[in-house]
């Protein structure tokens, strides 16, 4: 796996914004959409990506609604496999199976279509999303992945929030690669 040098690292940092007190007080959310603005950025992250993974042998790459549908959508083009959705209840339009995962107050679900890897055997699939925190939507997603007689292979995450051990926690299901860590 080719790995980023740290000022490609910084590189990619300094165009994420930090925004304090959103979506409530005391969180720092890292918004995407500046890289996303940014189309250098973005290309050089997609070209770092692509070359991680063009010769895994992946057969799909599945994203996390919603920010894993735009580096999912965009890797799956560049490396030339399809695209799967995994998506919130009742957001897809065909018969679909569900995961439910626990939050820190209650349980919440995500969906993806039956037939979504359909036509190829013991499917090797990526899971890709924009970040990685507690690892429940994660987790969830590899084991609906898993549910369909696919394999996640590895889940990618553009940033990994190391506080809270999200990734240590989907790395006991599939391997984890992520490209920046705070």
């Amino acid at each position: 796996m080719e790995n980023l040098t740290q000022k490609e690292k910084n590189y990619l940092l300094s165009t994420i914004r930090d925004v304090k007190d959103f979506p409530k007080p005391g969180i720092i959310f890292k918004d995407i959409t500046t890289l996303l603005n940014n189309k250098d950025a973005f290309n050089f992250l997609m070209s770092h990506l692509a070359k991680v993974y063009k010769d895994k042998n992946i057969d799909f790459i599945a994203g996390i609604e919603s920010r894993g549908f735009i580096f999912g959508a965009a890797l799956a083009a560049k490396i030339n496999i399809p695209f799967v959705p995994i998506r919130k209840p009742k957001k897809l339009p065909y018969i679909t199976i569900s995961q439910k995962y626990s939050l820190e107050y209650g349980f919440d679900e995500i969906e993806i279509h039956i037939d979504a890897f359909s036509g190829v055997k013991n499917a090797k699939v990526l899971l890709i999303d924009d970040l990685i925190a507690t690892g429940g939507t994660a987790k969830a997603a590899v084991e609906l992945i898993n549910q369909t007689n696919a394999k996640c292979v590895e889940a990618c995450f553009l940033i990994n929030l190391k506080d809270f051990g999200g990734a240590e926690k989907v790395a006991e299901m599939t391997k984890i690669y992520s490209v920046l860590e705070v």
